[in-house]
Parts: structure tokens; sequence; C-alpha cells
């Protein structure tokens, strides 16, 4: 029997008041705000506090937990498309989608307990326990990414809010005690651990409501969920290796000193590309969902773009402001291209809304893309690049084109096609 749906359910492209792009948008970007000054002011705390030698394995540790959070962001995504897109199947895609995180989450978790040893000895840890923490963060990471994507596909943007400022300051209060008292990388991660457990938990009361079957339909089911969640996952991992490979591959073309240099830069466009992910988050629904995906897109692009550029013209106009932020006097060689940083920054913000809309479409050829962009950056950078400038060349104009060719394929196949199917 098909329950009654309401208003908002029957209109994805309509979001309930109070929660259009703009409205939703303050929210968000509020809230990442403070979650990401929460999560910097940690990690500096814990810089000062620890020492390098257990600050070095924290850092690797939370290297770790980037790359295993692609399961986290492929659930997320998977479940806000597909909500967005199929507001009369929600109460099936909540209920999978969260099955198959809980699964996933364990599988995960699993995998990393039992090569605890490996992970230790890899990263040097000389700590079984810290390496064995790194599975206890998993599984509530990972549910998370569950959780997140049902609330953005819902537009519940003020309990996404929520869980976005949960997933930052219980990290730096919780953490900031544990490290005071025992200035160890084991407390320091634990704190982390632990600030996911918080944000969970939030989650779980948010989403820990009866809801009516409504319609199900066998392409919701629980494989289909998983077969979307991996291709989302490899998606975004191609985009986050593309994104951050730059920085390794410096370490072995350029010397110690450019290498410095560079990472230093890379504060800068780190910087520029967070700055709109509010934007993005809002975006991804229309963009799944909107009669119209081609304008959503546009308009979404623009907003990405004109924040981008401003940080780009503000960048060029106080430099020396800036190179404070980016390390201070001692980087000082770099401090004439920090606003080719910013570029950086902005193009890749606006090709993380681009992947995100070729995840909205499950457009396969162009994921293959990113995968083959990936390719390209390494195979050019390791034999042409062996300055700073040189190596910001060639990133810049890898990311670029492949901006410019997902653009395109994004406009033509969307262009007369009214909504996700």
């Amino acid at each position: 029997m098909v329950c009654r749906m309401s208003a908002r359910e029957r209109s994805p492209s309509r979001p309930a008041r109070g929660s259009g792009l703009l409205a939703g948008s303050g929210q968000i970007a509020v809230a990442m705000m403070v979650m990401n000054v929460a999560t910097y002011a940690f990690t500096m705390s814990a810089a000062r506090i620890i020492g390098p030698v257990s600050y070095g394995a924290f850092f690797a540790l939370m290297n770790l937990a980037m790359i295993v959070s692609v399961v986290m962001l492929g659930l997320q995504a998977t479940a806000a498309r597909r909500i967005s897109a199929h507001p009369a199947h929600v109460g099936q895609i909540e209920r999978e989608i969260l099955r198959v995180s809980l699964r996933g989450s364990l599988v995960l978790g699993g995998l990393l307990l039992v090569s605890a040893p490996v992970v230790d000895r890899l990263l040097d840890l000389d700590s079984l326990p810290t390496a064995l923490l790194a599975a206890a963060a998993a599984v509530p990471m990972t549910m998370i990414g569950a959780q997140a994507g049902i609330l953005q596909g819902e537009r519940r943007w003020r309990e996404l809010a929520i869980l976005y400022v949960l997933s930052g300051v219980p990290r730096l209060v919780v953490g900031l005690a544990l490290i005071l008292w025992q200035p160890t990388e084991l407390m320091a991660f634990l704190g982390v651990t632990l600030g996911f457990y918080v944000s969970f938990a939030y989650g779980l009361t948010v989403l820990g409501h009866g809801r009516e079957s409504g319609e199900t339909h066998v392409r919701h089911g629980f494989w289909p969920i998983i077969k979307e969640a991996a291709v989302n996952s490899q998606a975004l991992f191609a985009y986050l290796a593309l994104t951050n490979i730059d920085m390794l591959v410096g370490r072995s073309v350029l010397d110690s000193h450019d290498s410095g240099l560079y990472a230093a830069g890379l504060i800068v466009a780190r910087a520029v590309m967070f700055l709109p992910q509010s934007v993005i988050v809002i975006a991804f629904p229309s963009m799944a969902a909107s009669l119209d995906p081609a304008r959503a897109l546009l308009r979404s692009m623009a907003l990405v773009g004109g924040l981008g550029g401003a940080c780009v013209l503000a960048t060029a106009a106080l430099p020396d402001l800036v190179l404070v932020f980016a390390g201070g006097q001692d980087y000082d060689e770099v401090r004439d291209l920090l606003w080719v940083f910013a570029l950086l920054g902005t193009c890749m913000s606006v090709l993380q809304l681009l992947v995100y809309s070729v995840l909205a479409r499950q457009g396969i050829i162009s994921m293959a893309l990113v995968w083959l962009a990936l390719v390209v950056l390494v195979g050019i950078a390791s034999t042409t690049a062996t300055t700073v400038p040189g190596l910001l060349c060639v990133v810049l104009a890898v990311d670029a084109a492949l901006l410019v060719v997902l653009l395109v394929v994004s406009l033509v196949t969307l262009r007369g096609r009214p909504t996700v199917q």
C-alpha cells in the first residue's frame, strides 16, 4: 500500500520554506566554518603540544582517515542523490542506505582491525593501540556519511549544519583535554575518534524516527545502493588524489626547500578550495533533482567561481597579509605566486562541483576522465617540473583542462534532460 506523500516529498525541486539555496547556504556555511576552524585549531594545538615526533605519527593517521573517508563521501553522495531524485521512495532509500552503511562500516572497521599490525609498521607508529584506533574511528565515520546524505537529500539544512558542527567542536574540546593530560599521538587521535562518535550519536537521534514505507522499487534495493556507493567512492577518491598528488610529486621533483615553499602556497589553495563547500553541499541535491539541471549547475558554478575570484583578487592585492597565513616571512620567495595558488584553489573548487555534477547524473565516462587527468598530471609533472612555478603551472593547466572538458560534457549531457531518472 502506498502512503500519502507530503508536498515536500512530491516536489524535490521545491525545498521546504527556509531551506532554499540562500537560506540553506547560510546555515551550512556557518556550520562548516565552525567545523573547519575547530579542526584547524585542534590540529595546530596538537602540533605544538605533542611535539614533532608524535605529531608526525598523528598526521599520518589523519591521512589514513582521509583515504578511508572516501567510503563515507560515497555513501553521502548516494543517499543525497537518490532521495533528491526519487522523494516518493525516501522511506525505502533511508532504510537501505543505513543498512548498507552499517555493514560497510563494520567491514571497513574489521579490515582495519586485522591489518592494525601492518598499519602500525607502515606508518611507523610503534604503537599497536594507536593503529587500532583507526578501526574504531572508521565505523562511526562511515555511518556519518549515510546520515549526512539523508539529511542533505531531504534538505534538512539545520540538522545537517548541527551534524557538521559536531564533527569539529567535540574534537577540539575533548581532544585538547586529552593531549593536555597526556601529550601523545594516541590521545590526539583518540580525541578525533571520540568526536566522530558524538556526531554519529546526534545522527542517530535525528534519524531515529519511524518513517512510513512509501513507494518501493528494486533499483533502491540493497545491492544497487552498494554498487552506486562504490562507483561514487572511486570517483571521489580520484578527485582527492588529483587535488593532493601534487605535494607528493613535489617532494620527489623539488628540493626540500622548494617543496616547503610549494607546501606553503598550497595552504592558500586549500583555503580557497574549501571556502565554497557549503554551496556544493546545497547544490548537489538540486543538480540531482532539478527540472533544469544545466541551469542549476551554471548557477552554482557562478557562486563558487565568484567566491574564488574574489579570493584571487584579494590575494593579488594583499599578498603580504596572505603570506602571514601561509607561513610568514620565511616563505617570502613564494609571495608573488600566492594569487596563482588562489587561482588553483578556485579551479579545484569548481572542479569539485563538476565532479559532484557527474555523480548526480552517474556519468561513467566523465569519472574516467578524472582518473585520466590524474595519470597525465603525474606523468607531466614528474618529467618536466623542476621549480615551484613550473610545478604550479603544470597542476593548474591539467586541472583547468579537466574543468573545461567536464563542463562541456556536462552541459551537452544535461541539455534537454529534465531530471535524473
